[in-house]
C-alpha cells in the first residue's frame, strides 16, 4: 500500500491542475484567449498566485493542455471502432464519424476564442494518437482488410484529411456525408495503389 502522504500529495497536485484548467476554460470564454492573461486566470482560481507556475509556465501552456485533453478524450473511441472494423471502410468510415461527431460536440462547448486555432499536431498526445492510428493501420493490414501499403504514409494522409475536414465540420458540414467523402478518397486511392482501381 503507498504512503498516504504521497497518496495525499497527489490528490492535491491533480485537484490544483484542474482547478487552473477549470479557471482558463471559464476565463477564455468570457474574455477570449487573446486578451486573457494569466493574472486573470489566477484570479480565478481560490489558489495562490505561484501555485500557477507550478503547473503551467505561460496562459499558452494552459491552452495547449486543454487541446491535449480534447485529444485524449477522442482517442479510446477512436481506436475501438478502428478494431472493431471488418473491411476496410468500415475502419475508415467508422473512425471518420467518430471523429467528426465529437468535433461537432466539442464545438458546442468550447469557447470561440479556442475553437478558431488548430491542434498543434506536436503535442505528445496528438503524437500518441498518430501511433495508434498507425498501429491500427498496420494491424488492418495484418488482418486483411488493407492491402500491404506504407501506413506511415497512409496515417500522414487520414490526419491531414481529418483535421481539414473537421474545420469544414464545425463549419456545419453533416458528419455523414463528411465521412463518406474521405472514406471514398481513401477507399479510391488505396483501391489505385494496390492496383485494384
Amino acid at each position: 500500500m503507498g504512503d498516504p502522504k504521497t497518496s495525499r500529495r497527489d490528490l492535491t497536485k491533480a485537484q490544483n491542475r484542474e482547478t487552473i484548467l477549470a479557471a482558463a476554460r471559464g476565463v477564455f470564454a468570457q474574455m477570449g484567449f487573446a486578451s486573457a492573461t494569466v493574472r486573470d486566470i489566477i484570479r480565478a482560481t481560490p489558489l495562490a498566485s505561484g501555485t500557477f507556475y507550478n503547473y503551467f509556465k505561460s496562459k499558452e501552456e494552459v491552452y495547449q493542455a486543454l487541446r491535449d485533453g480534447t485529444a485524449l478524450a477522442i482517442r479510446p473511441r477512436l481506436r475501438e471502432v478502428r478494431l472493431a472494423a471488418n473491411s476496410a471502410e468500415e475502419f475508415f468510415s467508422a473512425g471518420f464519424r467518430v471523429f467528426f461527431a465529437f468535433v461537432v460536440s466539442q464545438h458546442g462547448e468550447t469557447p470561440a476564442s479556442v475553437q478558431e486555432s488548430r491542434f498543434r499536431m506536436d503535442s505528445p498526445e496528438v503524437l500518441a494518437g498518430f501511433a495508434e492510428l498507425r498501429e491500427d493501420l498496420d494491424g488492418a493490414v495484418a488482418r486483411g482488410l488493407l492491402p500491404s501499403l506504407n501506413t506511415q504514409m497512409l496515417a500522414a494522409s487520414i490526419a491531414g484529411m481529418a483535421f481539414e475536414l473537421a474545420e469544414q465540420v464545425k463549419s456545419g458540414a453533416d458528419v455523414d456525408e463528411t465521412a463518406n467523402l474521405a472514406t471514398a478518397l481513401l477507399l479510391g486511392g488505396i483501391g489505385r495503389l494496390a492496383g485494384t482501381a
